[in-house]
């Protein structure tokens, strides 16, 4: 499996309001990298188990569904095994209806068909923008 074909998988389970990986797509080994994590939450999170965890507990926790996941780009990069992708996830408030998006960049590695590497930008202002309803 390539990384494009690995970030079409993804992309399909946030769309089906999945969490973004299951156990089969993810290396022993995985790293999971969030550099701009709000403060508490880990900046790095190693190896299939504590990944799966960490992925789990952040979908039971959002109080929002994924409407769209739309990919702006997709870069080649001088590693055939990785790939940066800009994409927007759009989302709706189930408590009030309230829909936003919010962009991303991810950089994804793929190895054996599995993930090996996952590192998200994510841009909190625009989330947290997006999780407060200027209507309340």
């Amino acid at each position: 499996m390539t990384p494009r074909d690995m970030y079409e998988r993804m992309r399909q389970n946030w769309i089906s309001n999945a969490p973004a990986f299951d156990e089969e797509m993810l290396a022993d080994d995985v790293v999971l990298e969030t550099p701009f994590a709000m403060p508490g939450r880990p900046v790095t999170t190693t190896g299939r188990a504590d990944v799966l965890a960490y992925i789990r507990a952040g979908q039971a926790s959002v109080p929002f569904r994924f409407d769209d996941c739309r990919t702006l780009a997709v870069h080649d990069t001088a590693t055939p095994e990785t790939i940066v992708v800009e994409y927007e996830l759009a989302a709706t408030m189930v408590a009030t209806g309230f829909s936003a998006s919010a962009p991303f960049i991810g950089v994804l590695t793929v190895r054996d068909d599995r993930i090996t590497r996952w590192r998200e930008y994510q841009n909190q202002a625009a989330i947290a923008a997006a999780m407060n309803d200027p209507a309340r």
